[in-house]
């Protein structure tokens, strides 16, 4: 049995990508939110709409309430999570107020490109609860083009009929998909009024989130989207050149493969160790590419000295 020398530190290796969250993912802490809707004031018709999106919102993030956070990530969050991350450029913002909500659209930037975040905030029923969604400035684009096609449709409708109400609730529907994210449109009805409610979820079992926009006010909504759009384009910002081609090298027995790619995370390289039958990889998301180098370099300068000195004392 070999025994570690005590000089015998660990390498300096940066932590970087998930291997940090890994680390550290005892430590997390799952947090379930009840909300009592007994004591609700009353709310008028003009927002029965707004009742309705948040008894539903409730219900919905209830049921993903143990599955933790989005991220994004994926950009968009990303996310990932929906939180300001490190390195993020918040570049406009606008603020609309759509009878008892406010919603807040912010154009944001960071490494993996440019989105907007749209966050909701209610003030009635479950005060204060915010709801979130981050879209790609061209998922941003496609929505706004369904808004438009969701208000043609709620202006030809006639005045709502309790008595007359779809099985469902949904008057229209349609589907986004970027990446790994899916976005779920549906114009709803039902007898407090209508309204077209925004669902968001990511691939791998992610937690859905939703906001609900009043029927009334899917035109303001659009028109400040446009507003966005026309003037930071529709162009998510990421990295749309040339990456450099993979490369080999064989040392020995092995072969090493070092491969750049992308994804919705970003620019990485993939680094393959092959032998035989056996195959092991790395990946090294492109931000982290020159603290790497930097190790390597100091390795390279240390192993040298060390040759050298090796050298001069066995030539006494």
């Amino acid at each position: 049995q070999t025994t570690p020398r005590a000089d015998r530190t660990p390498l300096p290796w940066p932590a970087i990508g998930r291997g940090a969250l890994i680390i550290h993912k005892a430590h997390g802490e799952a947090c379930v939110c009840v909300c009592s809707r007994g004591g609700a004031p009353a709310v008028c018709k003009g927002i029965m709409s707004d009742r309705e999106s948040v008894d539903e919102q409730h219900q919905s993030q209830s049921k993903s309430a143990g599955h933790g956070s989005s991220s994004e990530d994926d950009g968009a969050s990303e996310n990932g999570g929906q939180l300001m991350s490190q390195g993020e450029q918040e570049l406009a913002t606008k603020m609309l107020q759509i009878q008892s909500k406010r919603f807040y659209l912010d154009v944001k930037q960071n490494r993996r490109g440019r989105f907007i975040k749209v966050a909701e905030v209610q003030q009635v029923g479950v005060v204060g609860r915010k709801s979130r969604l981050l879209l790609a400035m061209s998922t941003a684009a496609e929505f706004r083009d369904h808004l438009t096609s969701f208000s043609e449709l709620y202006a030809s409708l006639g005045p709502p009929n309790p008595e007359n109400l779809p099985e469902d609730g949904k008057l229209k529907s349609e589907i986004m998909i970027k990446d790994n994210r899916r976005y779920y449109l549906d114009l709803k009805e039902n007898s407090r009024g209508r309204f077209l409610r925004v669902s968001q979820t990511i691939a791998r079992g992610g937690p859905r989130s939703q906001i609900a926009i009043p029927a009334q006010g899917m035109i303001e909504f659009r028109d400040a989207l446009t507003d966005l759009l026309e003037e930071f384009g529709t162009d998510d910002g990421a990295f749309k050149g040339e990456l450099p081609e993979g490369r080999h090298m064989r040392v020995e027995n092995k072969t090493f493969y070092f491969d750049i790619g992308q994804n919705t995370r970003g620019i990485y390289m993939r680094i393959s160790e092959v032998k035989n039958n056996f195959r092991a990889a790395i990946t090294i998301p492109e931000k982290s590419w020159s603290r790497f180098r930097d190790s390597f370099s100091d390795y390279v300068e240390k192993m040298k000295e060390l040759t050298e000195k090796s050298a001069a004392e066995g030539g006494k």
